[in-house]
């Protein structure tokens, strides 16, 4: 279990994040309002996937991440698709990478 801070907002249990054009949906579910500028993400405990068309620094993801820019992560037991570079521990999945790719 994790919890995930969103600009403030606390979502407690969460397991997955996608933040598409400053929309937020936390385990499939959209929540009210946008987001614009700088988002701060902050996740406490293991996050199960992670979906966002920005940049993104995580701690450890059991599933998948999936970035418009950059990915910087402990680790991630699925695969990682940046449009940028990615700077991570291990992946046990595929690493696609818009820009070099960086493994601890």
């Amino acid at each position: 279990m994790s919890t995930i801070t969103i600009d403030g907002r606390s979502f407690p249990g969460a397991r997955s994040v996608s933040i598409i054009n400053g929309r937020v949906t936390i385990d499939g579910v959209p929540q009210d309002g946008t987001l614009s500028g700088v988002v701060e993400i902050r996740v406490e405990g293991v996050l199960g996937e992670l979906k966002t068309d920005a940049s993104v620094s995580c701690g450890q993801v059991t599933g998948s991440v999936s970035a418009g820019g950059s990915v910087r992560c402990e680790g991630v037991g699925g695969g990682v698709n940046a449009g940028g570079s990615v700077n991570c521990g291990d992946v046990r999945g595929m690493v696609v990478a818009g820009g070099s790719v960086r493994r601890a």
